[in-house]
């Protein structure tokens, strides 16, 4: 009897023991840390360029339009379901003629920015966002026919907002996603010479009311850019229209800048893992 007791309470404990192992093991797996692949596009752009800078001349100049942008999103990792960071590094150049198309007026420009923002799931497969970025840009533009000055010099700091609005859907068996984005500086700082005053005499010395606090009303700049992604398997083909709107005034100077063009681009997702580790079993949360 004793035996058989033992052997009963034996089993029962062998039981107990197998089903808090299995409860452990699965609140390790519920609270093991989520999967926050990197979404990384690397697009290229052509289309129009419209310039204007009376720094230089009263005249407007219409042309060429070409860029290169990479783009870097991916869930925040204090709270991946909810945060989601982008880092995007611009390049782009116009090259434009006057309406006499005699003169030539080029410019060369490089932004970074990198923001936050909050997502917002919605129902039909609409996902929003909404949040703060930082952005520095700098560059220059350049009037051949102009020889006693013929550069302006551009550059800022600003604190945007940024925002956008995705929808994943599939045609057939191809899934693809539509997003529009915007960018819109709220503040910060830009630079501006004097009116009529030479890079030299910035040069030499005279450099007191260069920096200008930056308001929607002296410095405004909406950037758009609507893509399509086509998900074909591991790689995706990004599509889409940017359109650039640049405007300031200060010192009795205006500066206008629109551009208009077509995107075309590859965007990947990356999973960074330790040599030797295989994927573990969790959950993974992408930015869009």
């Amino acid at each position: 009897m004793k035996n058989e007791k033992y052997g009963r309470m034996r089993g029962w404990m062998l039981i107990i023991l197998y089903l808090v192992g299995l409860a452990v093991g699965r609140a390790q797996n519920s609270e093991s840390k989520p999967i926050r692949p990197v979404t990384s596009a690397y697009t290229a752009e052509v289309g129009t360029g419209h310039l204007a800078d009376t720094y230089l001349t009263p005249l407007h100049y219409n042309g060429v339009h070409v860029g290169l942008r990479y783009e870097r999103t991916q869930a925040m990792k204090f709270d991946p379901e909810r945060w989601i960071m982008q880092l995007s590094l611009d390049l782009w150049g116009d090259i434009t003629k006057n309406p006499a198309k005699n003169a030539t007026m080029g410019n060369a420009m490089l932004q970074f920015s990198w923001g936050m923002m909050r997502r917002l799931r919605l129902p039909n497969s609409i996902t929003l966002g909404i949040g703060p970025s930082a952005s520095l840009s700098g560059g220059c533009l350049y009037l051949n026919r102009n020889g006693n000055n013929p550069c302006s010099a551009r550059g800022a700091v600003t604190v945007n907002a940024l925002g956008y609005a995705a929808w994943n859907h599939r045609v057939g068996h191809l899934p693809f996603t539509l997003r529009y984005q915007a960018e819109l500086p709220v503040t910060g700082a830009f630079f501006s010479p004097e009116y009529g005053q030479l890079y030299y005499q910035i040069y030499l010395g005279d450099r007191d009311g260069l920096a200008h606090a930056a308001w929607w009303g002296n410095y405004f700049l909406l950037d758009n850019l609507a893509t399509a992604d086509l998900h074909f398997g591991a790689t995706t083909l990004r599509l889409g229209y940017h359109c650039r709107i640049f405007s300031s005034k200060v010192n009795n100077l205006v500066a206008r800048d629109v551009s208009h063009s077509f995107v075309i681009g590859v965007v990947c997702d990356w999973i960074s893992l330790t040599r030797g580790k295989r994927l573990p079993d969790a959950r993974i949360i992408s930015a869009y």
